[in-house]
């Protein structure tokens, strides 16, 4: 199994009068606050989820 690397996704544009299934995926990754940021490993689900808000966020390699 390859070790998947770490990611650092920073909420940068708030959610509010988005859908409520985007902001769901927001809570679910852990992002409350506007500039909050929170490490995760690169799998395919968060992959999913980054894809889902990708406007609404800022991922960066760590």
């Amino acid at each position: 199994m390859a070790e998947n690397k770490k990611v650092v996704i920073t909420l940068v544009k708030s959610p509010i009068g988005g859908k409520e299934n985007q902001k769901a995926t927001l809570k679910a990754l852990g992002l409350n606050k506007m500039h909050a940021s929170v490490k995760k490993y690169e799998t395919e689900t968060i992959k999913g989820m980054i894809n889902a808000v990708r406007h609404l966020v800022k991922v960066e390699d760590k």
